[in-house]
């Protein structure tokens, strides 16, 4: 018999059971069986109501675990910020609560063609303009 979905199963077995039911007088070499199924039937729904039971306090714990989720997000940020505000942005203590310190890049000093480093132009100057372009 093919895989088939438990509510399918289910149904199924509801309708024959009561199909046998009716039939009883010719089928009662059968009466066990029937009786079976009819236990199976009742546990599956007990089963099916237990089921949903849960999925529904699954549920709401998954919204509780959430809402703690958030509250222990913010309250982690505001911790960040004081530590850093008594240690200071830059200390190296930080890393012991999981936090890095600034750390400035290194400057990069452009070098010319020959090796020299090359001369920065003042803020203010103005770039030098040829006669051509007058």
């Amino acid at each position: 018999m093919p895989y088939q979905k438990y509510a399918v199963t289910r149904h199924k077995a509801g309708l024959r059971s009561k199909a046998l039911a009716e039939n009883i007088e010719e089928l009662s070499y059968l009466k066990p069986k029937i009786d079976r199924l009819d236990a199976l039937l009742a546990l599956l729904y007990e089963l099916s109501v237990e089921q949903a039971r849960l999925t529904a306090a699954r549920q709401e714990i998954s919204k509780q675990i959430a809402e703690l989720h958030d509250e222990a997000q913010k309250l982690m940020t505001f911790l960040d910020v004081a530590v850093r505000q008594h240690y200071g942005n830059r200390s190296e203590k930080l890393a012991a609560f999981g936090l890095q310190p600034f750390r400035s890049k290194p400057r990069v000093r452009r070098v010319g063609p020959d090796g020299k480093p090359s001369k920065r132009k003042a803020a203010g100057a103005k770039p030098k303009v040829s006669p051509e372009n007058e």
